[in-house]
């Protein structure tokens, strides 16, 4: 089943387009990398997908859900680093759109409890989120944003600053997010090596050319061999 269908989409800035004519499908299920050079229109999509901008022209489909169950983990700044909050307050602000009372309630702290322990961080509820490695920072943010996300869930960039070791780790969460847990995963990532490895489907975007299509056709394109040098 389709969760997000792009038809034709064009999204422009004033007078500039940035993207034309594209069109893709995200089904139940897919963990789907969207690559390409600096300019090409990621961030512009990952606005279109979350609401955040409208398209010039063409559609942005959901079908079965709604931009509230959307999971989003955005790039990191450096003011949300030193953000001064313990990481249960962090995660638990993940519930926000859930629920229509304007205090947390019982099921908030019960949601944000049951993802952190999902992401085995749960011994550091208490910790403040700013004295946390950029490891731990990560898994405290997404699992914030599980705390939206029933099916899809979005990601900018997510290992940004990380380093090896917490890159790892943070490709394996998300591994078994998708393939146990089924969580469907759309990510925006400058590192073609691994969005190769771990994704089921590749959107590549470009000035000239686009491709959109399963991760095995794409490493048999000329696109690929380009980028990669043929390794």
């Amino acid at each position: 089943m389709n969760l997000l269908l792009c038809e034709n989409l064009c999204m422009s800035y004033e007078n500039n387009k940035v993207l034309e004519n594209l069109s893709f499908s995200v089904e139940e299920g897919d963990y789907l990398s969207i690559i390409g050079e600096n300019g090409s229109g990621k961030t512009t999509l990952m606005k279109g997908i979350l609401g955040l901008m409208r398209p010039t022209e063409g559609k942005i489909l959901l079908n079965g859900i709604n931009k509230k169950d959307i999971g989003y983990l955005p790039q990191q700044t450096v003011v949300q680093k030193d953000f001064p909050a313990s990481v249960l307050e962090v995660v638990i602000s993940g519930t926000v759109g859930k629920s229509k009372r304007l205090f947390y309630n019982s099921y908030n702290k019960k949601t944000a409890l049951e993802n952190l322990k999902r992401l085995d961080i749960g011994h550091l509820k208490n910790h403040s989120y700013k004295e946390l490695s950029g490891g731990q920072q990560q898994r405290v943010l997404l699992a914030r944003a599980l705390c939206a996300a029933s099916k899809l869930l979005v990601l900018d960039e997510p290992t940004a600053g990380l380093d090896p070791i917490a890159v790892a780790e943070l490709y394996g969460i998300l591994d078994e997010l998708n393939k146990t847990e089924k969580v469907t995963i759309i990510t925006v990532s400058h590192d073609i090596d691994s969005a190769v490895k771990n994704s089921n489907k590749i959107l590549h975007l470009g000035r000239n050319v686009t491709f959109f299509g399963k991760t095995e056709e794409y490493i048999q394109t000329d696109i690929f061999t380009r980028i990669t040098g043929g390794k």
